[in-house]
């Protein structure tokens, strides 16, 4: 077996991010020999100019869609979230940590089924405050869309890029 090609497919069957470890281990490969074709494949994949892209999270791997591909799988796959549910995340990523009160007077009445979704579907924490919940984004967000950092400022800028690019 080739170690290239037992790479790429352990990332492109992976539902989350992978380890260098995790993948050797799995394969039978060393961690050096992963390294490799991790770093060969990245440029294979850049050099091509291909839509599919080998994100660094971390120390973490995940082979993913480049962003500026993902308007044309909206006709061959199915939506995950509703528009409305992806306003609701935009609103709680571009103004985190927000309380569910104040996103309730931006979003109305959908906030209470949108929030419990996003929490369920792991993009969104929630933690008590008071009579309300404090809501954040998680790193499981940051991942699902190549934001490359947890932090909320660079979150925002992320948001701020996109909404220009449309």
């Amino acid at each position: 077996m080739n170690p290239k090609s037992a790479v790429e497919a352990a990332l492109f069957s992976a539902s989350g991010n992978l380890r260098i470890s995790e993948i050797a281990e799995k394969t039978g490969f060393s961690d050096e020999e992963v390294r490799t074709a991790i770093i060969d494949l990245r440029r294979e994949y850049d050099s091509r100019d291909s839509a599919i892209m080998i994100a660094k999270l971390g120390g973490e791997y995940r082979m993913m869609l480049r962003t500026e591909y993902s308007e044309c799988t909206g006709t061959f796959s199915k939506a995950e979230m509703t528009p409305g549910m992806m306003r609701t995340l935009s609103t709680i990523a571009y103004n985190q940590p927000v309380l569910q009160s104040e996103l309730f007077k931006t979003r109305g009445p959908r906030t209470y089924e949108d929030v419990p979704a996003l929490i369920e579907m792991g993009f969104v924490s929630a933690k008590k405050s008071g009579q309300t919940k404090e809501l954040t984004t998680t790193k499981k967000f940051s991942e699902y869309f190549g934001i490359g950092s947890t932090r909320k400022d660079d979150i925002r800028k992320w948001i701020e890029s996109q909404a220009k690019s449309v």
